[in-house]
């Protein structure tokens, strides 16, 4: 079977070559990966256009990130059981009370700072 004939304006005609070091040759193919295309076109797009867009996928196990969140919330769930002891005639202590909000606190940071981490998803793990 006759391979189909490119469109004319993907006819690559002129051939243009460089020497170019071992190291790099070695830069080019990497950054021509990240970009995900050839040399051939990475090189050309970087002539025609004079900037790349590359994208990077940042994958997260995002079964880790929902422990993190469980186990915050259970921290937090006690600690808000011991206030609630301090809060309806346990034992009080001002020193004590002080430092349950101030974890509970740190755990609303924490919170957000792993939410953070994690971003925004589109529903793809």
């Amino acid at each position: 079977m006759p391979r189909k004939k490119k469109a004319e304006k993907y006819l690559y005609k002129n051939i243009v070559s460089m020497k170019v070091t071992d190291m790099e040759l070695e830069i080019l193919n990497r950054h021509a990966a990240t970009a995900g295309l050839s040399r051939s076109a990475y090189l050309r797009e970087l002539f025609l256009s004079n900037e790349i867009h590359v994208h990077y996928e940042i994958v997260a196990d995002m079964k880790i990130l929902r422990d993190i969140l469980k186990e915050y919330g259970k921290i937090g769930s006690n600690l808000n059981q011991i206030a609630r002891y301090f809060n309806t005639g346990g034992e009080r202590s001002l020193a004590m009370e002080e430092e349950i909000r101030h974890c509970i606190a740190d755990l609303f940071d924490l919170r957000e700072e792993v939410l953070k981490l994690a971003g925004e998803t589109d529903g793809n793990s």
